[in-house]
């Protein structure tokens, strides 16, 4: 590889590696390996590249194009490390003008059998995990014509919950893929961001991140569906319900990125709480929510749980972790359930208005009749659309706040949940799209 006279990156000759004739879990996958050296080498830089096959759940090959990118990038600290980004495109189709769009999925979880470049490759072992139920919608994104990257947001491992990073692995991903030939992207090309719940978080940095650490990237706007807003309310007040895994996968995450973090857990958490923990690192999200419905982790602690997060640490972290506080410059699209079970209204409230506390434009629809679940299939004829305008240069729609009976609720919602039925027909058929 070349130097790229736009980004300043180093030379660094691409290693081609063979498509896998099966899915092998990352630790296992020499591919995830990274090459001596590679620390030096700019954000974004190549380092292995390879053909996969991608399947619907892991088993219903879909007639699309598609890579696997290891690529350098940084952690919270600043410290290099590599992370993977599937890219797609629809088979033997080049678009006259190229678009990219970066998808985060909802990883929501510590093992890598969530990890979206297992989760999608045929023969992949990860029932229960998000990226698998969500790659239909990103199918349907396909249909557009666009380039899709699909990165490991959680680098190899496993920092959910961690800020920023989230956003250094999604931009660098960005860079890989404007970068990899095949694709016929440059530096001119737009970029659109788009997730949900664990993906909108993630979104949400990477759209805090760009300006300053990728001012590059020619980014055209964000759509961050129901972007938790405020992990640390999310974590108190899903502690003991039926979805009290989240809050232990994400202090079981945090672990791994905050040591002082570590240091309290070791100190205050019994051993079965310890054990607890542990044992979701091999969990997709589902079979942990499954496993730990109504755990109270307040069972396992020598001090009230109240008293244990009012701990200087504890709440450093707690105010590290919620997103808001640093202004993206590109338009954003949020969208949010009124009645939520999961993600709290008044979290992304919070959000949003911080945002535009800080001058960014943002188009926030809260949706009455959805909840969590039902809402991002329902809201994604309107969040493509979105994207296609900012794509196409259109001023987006005004700034501010609206609250609405449902996102789907127009003619051409209909129109496009329609279509949206259909390519899910097409892809468990293995249809071409």
């Amino acid at each position: 590889m070349s130097v790229d006279r736009d980004t300043g990156s180093a030379p660094w000759e691409t290693e081609e590696s063979p498509r896998p004739k099966r899915a092998i879990l990352p630790g296992d996958d020499p591919f995830y390996s990274p090459p001596n050296g590679f620390e030096a080498l700019e954000p974004g830089t190549i380092l292995r590249s390879r053909e996969v096959e991608i399947a619907l759940y892991g088993s219903i090959p879909q007639q699309v194009d598609a890579w696997q990118l290891l690529y350098r990038t940084n952690d919270l600290h600043d410290e290099p490390q590599v992370s993977v980004t599937t890219v797609l495109m629809q088979r033997g189709s080049v678009a006259e003008t190229p678009r990219l769009l970066s998808y985060q999925c909802a990883i929501d979880a510590v093992s890598a059998t969530c990890f979206p470049s297992y989760a999608l490759q045929r023969g992949a072992k990860a029932f229960g995990s998000v990226p698998q139920f969500e790659f239909v919608l990103v199918l349907h994104a396909l249909r557009r014509g666009w380039v899709i990257s699909i990165p490991d947001h959680e680098g190899q491992d496993g920092h959910w919950g961690s800020p920023r990073e989230p956003g250094f692995c999604t931009l660098d991903a960005v860079r890989a893929s404007l970068r990899f030939a095949p694709l016929g992207l440059s530096y001119d090309t737009k970029v659109g961001l788009w997730g949900y719940s664990g993906g909108g978080l993630a979104t949400s940095w990477a759209a805090e991140m760009a300006p300053e650490y990728a001012p590059e990237i020619e980014l055209v706007g964000a759509a961050l569906g129901s972007p938790v807003g405020d992990p640390a309310s999310a974590f108190t007040r899903l502690n003991a319900t039926l979805h009290a895994a989240l809050p232990t996968l994400v202090v079981e995450g945090l672990r791994r990125t905050y040591p002082d973090l570590d240091r309290v857990v070791r100190t205050h958490v019994n051993a079965d709480g310890l054990a607890l923990l542990e044992s979701v690192d091999d969990l997709t999200t589902v079979a942990a929510v499954r496993k730990l419905a109504k755990h109270d982790l307040d069972n396992y602690i020598d001090i009230p749980l109240a008293d244990l997060l009012a701990k200087p640490e504890i709440l450093q972290v707690f105010q590290d972790i919620q997103p808001g506080r640093t202004a993206p410059t590109v338009p954003l699209l949020v969208v949010q359930a009124v009645h939520d079970q999961i993600i709290a209204v008044d979290d992304v409230d919070g959000q949003v208005d911080r945002y535009l506390e800080n001058g960014v434009h943002v188009t926030y629809l809260r949706d009455r009749l959805s909840e969590h679940l039902s809402l991002h299939p329902l809201s994604a004829p309107l969040t493509l659309d979105w994207l296609e305008d900012r794509f196409d240069g259109k001023p987006p729609p005004p700034s501010g706040v609206t609250t609405v009976w449902s996102t789907a609720a127009s003619f051409g919602a209909v129109r496009d949940l329609l279509a949206l039925a259909w390519s899910t027909t097409l892809a468990l058929l293995g249809r071409k799209l």
